[in-house]
């Protein structure tokens, strides 16, 4: 993309910062505007059947989020996102982002580029809940996330990881071992 193309597509974008614990995106509210995250850490989560918290996706920068069934059919959002720090982003509406798409191309072809990123990962998350362990899925994280490690509350990383508080703390301890 040109430096012009990326400066004009800059233009339909909004600076931001939100506090630690500001929902950017409420379930039950449809989302309004989509997200580049330029620092912080953001976890999506959904309350199950039993009314706990389940984290369901981590986002920290730099990466762009959305909930893209919302956003896009502008229907009511069935997940919370939640910074866990303190959060610079960049925002963009919906009426501006379809603008975006409908007239520069190279947004276009950005936009479907992040829609195939975020299929990836959620598929790859769900093989994972199928052919990983817990241990393998903290493993991964560790290595491909170490910032959500270091400085997201334990109880959060173990719902991400679909395990109890209790069993990642044996998790943890039996890698320290080695």
């Amino acid at each position: 993309m040109s430096d012009e193309k990326a400066d004009l597509i800059s233009t339909y974008f909004k600076n931001e910062t939100f506090h630690k614990g500001t929902l950017v995106i409420k379930e039950g509210k449809t989302s309004k505007k989509s997200y580049f995250l330029e620092s912080g850490i953001i976890r999506c989560y959904i309350i199950d059947l039993n009314g706990y918290e389940v984290t369901t996706r981590f986002f920290s920068a730099p990466d762009f989020l959305n909930d893209y069934l919302s956003f896009f059919d502008q229907k009511p959002s069935e997940e919370n996102y939640e910074l866990i720090t303190d959060c610079v982003v960049y925002s963009i509406n919906y009426d501006n982002m379809q603008h975006c798409f409908h007239n520069i191309p190279e947004f276009r072809e950005w936009g479907r580029m992040l829609l195939t990123l975020n299929y990836t990962y959620v598929n790859k998350r769900i093989i994972s809940f199928h052919k990983e362990t817990a241990q393998e899925r903290y493993l991964n994280l560790m290595k491909n996330n170490p910032e959500i490690i270091e400085k997201v509350p334990l109880h959060i990383i173990a719902s991400y990881l679909g395990i109890t508080k209790y069993s990642l703390s044996r998790i943890r301890k039996e890698i320290e071992m080695f």
